[in-house]
């Protein structure tokens, strides 16, 4: 055979014998012989299991809320001028009564000291309009005058009565102005950033010289589908259950539990022809004010308690195209991938409602390198106290 015949032979044994390889490879053959399981002659592959929990479980089930003020006043002044002084500042948390802004005053005053000067001036007219009458009415009795003339002169006192009221009413009114210039808040709350400057001019009855939410107790609103709703109300007998209306926790944004308990207090007339849901509204105290308006928050509502309940921690879950998937350890401590349909979730942990018994052992370190028959080595975690303990 020629030295080119030969190189061809070679490299066609080459190209055989690479092909060969894949395809046993492909196959999973030197897995199931024990060489690649857990990589060429590593042995088990070491993990981190728990046994599934079995335990009473408080149900629950969430809905995005948002905090909204209980009260939203926007300040308006019943009386027109300048702002003179500012009392707080954009942002403030304010009291009911608490001074907020100053309009200039001088002229209501000036108003004040005109009607007074009125009233004075008809009453005084009043007053000689009273004597002339009893005057009249002695003559009138000893026929020194006419009927006629007294009743002009009564007349005349009735008259000057009701101007004194006329002028008592300005009085009041130019008092009442000139109270008005000192603008109190309505409501406790807090004060926004949008308030008028120093200077600028008021008109009475259209200016909004700032906005006050209320911030304790506050709402958080959150919308329940139709389904749902019939669900609750059917399990209370045509209303809300107790478990749910008196019972709302509220999870922020950090993850955290707010420690006040909430109250459904507002369900809306009916269900929103665009989005198919009702809105509900919670009342929660918040008495250090550390809830404020427009934060998002969780609403935790309880369901019931279920006598039982199988639980495995989120981080044993892998989801693969919308199905949920565990990696059980069977009894000879091979991998075992397993679906499994899952509830709610409960803390760091998955309600789970079939694909697993209580005798169960999932996988949950360690779940990326192993397949499915992997021999494995166990190390038991306790969902207690999280102390390892080797099997």
């Amino acid at each position: 055979m020629s030295v080119k015949g030969s190189r061809k032979l070679y490299i066609g044994i080459f190209v055989i014998a690479v092909l060969f390889g894949g395809a046993i490879y492909r196959s999973g053959l030197l897995t199931k012989t024990g060489m690649g399981g857990a990589g060429m002659g590593t042995g088990p592959v070491v993990v981190k299991a728990m046994q599934v929990v079995t335990r009473d479980t408080e149900l629950t089930r969430e809905y995005v809320g948002q905090v909204k003020a209980k009260s939203e006043i926007k300040i308006m002044s019943k009386v027109a001028g300048n702002v003179v002084t500012k009392m707080v500042n954009g942002g403030d948390t304010v009291y009911k009564g608490q001074p907020l802004f100053q309009i200039d005053n001088k002229q209501y005053r000036s108003a004040i000291n005109s009607a007074r000067a009125a009233l004075s001036k008809s009453q005084a007219t009043l007053n000689n309009t009273q004597k002339d009458v009893e005057r009249y009415q002695k003559l009138a009795a000893i026929k020194g005058v006419s009927q006629q003339t007294l009743d002009a002169y009564i007349a005349q006192a009735e008259e000057d009565a009701a101007s004194v009221e006329v002028n008592r009413a300005s009085l009041q009114q130019a008092i009442e102005d000139e109270q008005d210039t000192l603008i109190l808040s309505p409501v406790d709350g807090r004060i926004d950033v949008n308030d008028v400057s120093l200077g600028n001019y008021v008109v009475a009855g259209s200016t909004t010289l700032a906005t006050v939410s209320s911030v304790n107790p506050v709402w958080v609103q959150f919308n329940m589908s139709e389904t749902e709703y019939l669900t609750y109300i059917r399990s209370g007998d045509g209303v809300l259950p107790p478990s749910f209306k008196e019972h709302l926790k509220l999870v922020l944004s950090d993850g955290k539990e707010y420690p006040a308990i909430g109250r459904v207090e507002q369900i809306d007339r009916g269900i929103s022809d665009t989005t198919g849901t009702i809105t509900i509204k919670a009342s929660f105290d918040n008495p250090q004010t550390f809830l404020l308006p427009g934060m998002f928050a969780r609403v935790v509502v309880q369901e019931g308690v279920r006598s039982g309940a199988l639980l495995i921690p989120q981080k044993a879950v892998k989801e693969v195209l919308e199905n949920t998937f565990v990696t059980v350890v069977t009894a000879d401590n091979k991998a075992e991938s397993r679906q499994v349909k899952l509830g709610n979730r409960i803390g760091d942990m998955w309600l789970v409602e079939s694909g697993l018994t209580a005798d169960d052992r999932v996988v949950v370190e360690g779940i990326d390198k192993v397949k499915q028959g992997t021999a494995l080595t166990v190390t038991m975690i306790q969902p207690e106290n999280q102390t390892p303990v080797n099997q």
